[in-house]
């Protein structure tokens, strides 16, 4: 069985992230997607309130799982025994710092982790989730850069009633 496991923090998780789980769901037999708890951030969400996100964003993909770790990738894989982690990449500037991780996670795991990069579809090429944070504490539209859901949890957090 192919599988593959995509990291992140998905605080929130957008449709550039959706678009990476979508197509990484068509090439790998399972695909982990994996929420990260980064202890050195401070998220607008909870590990679990972004868990459950991804289960209602990805609900229709019977091959994706969800679940949360906290750690070192390398050693999450190795526990789970899957040898490829997918990355997703917006732009060049995305290259040079996923290539420094992948190569450190491969020279680190003894060659058990390869990276594979999926681009980003162009319509999300520019979105982030830092973007549609900033873009909803100011109360603007973020329609286009997230699930309907998600706009209404995210909304909540920075107190408006949308």
């Amino acid at each position: 069985m192919k599988a593959a496991i995509y990291p992140g923090s998905f605080d929130p998780v957008t449709f550039g992230h959706l678009d990476i789980i979508k197509r990484a769901a068509q090439i790998f037999d399972e695909l982990t997607v994996s929420v990260l708890n980064n202890k050195t951030k401070t998220p607008l969400f909870s590990v679990e309130e972004r868990v459950k996100m991804l289960e209602e964003a990805t609900r229709d993909l019977p091959n994706v799982r969800i679940e949360s770790f906290s750690g070192l990738l390398i050693d999450y894989a190795r526990d789970k025994n899957i040898h490829v982690a997918i990355r997703g990449l917006r732009a060049f500037t995305d290259f040079e710092y996923e290539l420094q991780i992948a190569q450190t996670n491969r020279k680190f795991s003894g060659g058990d982790l390869d990276t594979m990069f999926l681009t980003t579809s162009l319509e999300y090429a520019y979105l982030s989730s830092s973007t549609v944070k900033e873009v909803a504490s100011f109360n603007g539209d973020i329609s286009q850069c997230v699930p309907e859901f998600v706009g209404k949890l995210i909304y909540q957090k920075y107190g408006y009633d949308r």
